[in-house]
């Protein structure tokens, strides 16, 4: 089985490299996030055409996860249990999403970004990982396999982003953002990709503006973090690179994962 991530930064602007991406790697679970779009606004039949069952939680034009598959989809979760919400009155965002999906459970994950150091939304993205971790531990507790799947907002390591030095001062490299992330690995989580695509230089996201992705100026933080159960099925994996080219493209590129039965 072949499952994927990928933050399409709006599915009604690229829907049509959607459907061409599902095709050409033949993917059979694919996770989305940042869908822009409310689920009246979501492109339901255009992704049932192709063969492929989809759930879908947006609220409004920010955020929104997507989970399509082929291999059945069940227990559809829309969030987590105890999740935090944002805002004055307090909103839990439409940031995590939870099916399984031809007997692995797979969560698609849009973890807040932080803004910045010391920026309200920092403490917000902190909490929820921390109610995220609370609540998927249990995957690992119970030997199910499990993926989160999806756009950390975290580089986890100093050769995840182009320049230490440049993001010293900024979000996605502090401290207490890394802490967050391991503390899903030390929970028990693996993450199954790095081992297949070893850095330096290997990046998931390219900022739109200031030629980054032809300087190679990026960011990894695309991440699948599977329960020990999940991890020991992965016989490869690839981040598609070439997605990220040409017009209309995401400033995310695809990631994949290979499940062995």
């Amino acid at each position: 089985m072949r499952i994927a991530t990928w933050n399409v930064n709006s599915i009604r602007s690229r829907i049509d490299r959607v459907e061409a991406w599902l095709q050409r790697p033949d993917v059979d679970v694919l996770a989305i996030q940042e869908t822009k779009a409310t689920d009246a606004q979501f492109p339901f039949d255009r992704l049932r055409a192709l063969g492929y069952d989809v759930a879908h939680h947006g609220l409004n034009h920010w955020n929104g996860v997507a989970i399509v598959s082929r291999v059945g989809i069940d227990d559809v979760e829309a969030s987590f249990p105890g999740a935090p919400g944002w805002g004055e009155p307090s909103v839990v965002e439409a940031r995590a999403l939870t099916a399984v999906c031809g007997g692995v459970r797979v969560a698609s994950v849009y973890v807040p970004n932080g803004r910045g150091i010391g920026d309200p939304h920092m403490a917000y993205k902190l909490d929820w990982l921390a109610h995220l971790q609370q609540h998927a531990r249990g995957w690992v507790e119970r030997g199910e396999a499990a993926a989160l799947m999806g756009d950390w907002n975290i580089a986890p390591q100093d050769e995840d982003v182009w320049s230490m030095e440049y993001y010293l001062d900024k979000s996605h490299v502090s401290p207490p953002e890394r802490s967050a992330f391991q503390s899903f690995l030390d929970a028990g989580f693996v993450d199954v990709v790095r081992p297949h695509t070893p850095g330096p230089g290997t990046y998931t996201y390219w900022d739109y503006t200031q030629l980054s992705f032809q300087k190679r100026r990026g960011m990894r933080i695309d991440f699948v973090l599977g329960t020990p159960a999940f991890a020991a099925r992965v016989a490869g994996a690839a981040i598609d690179r070439e997605e990220r080219k040409g017009k209309g493209a995401s400033d995310h590129a695809p990631v994949v994962v290979e499940l062995e039965d």
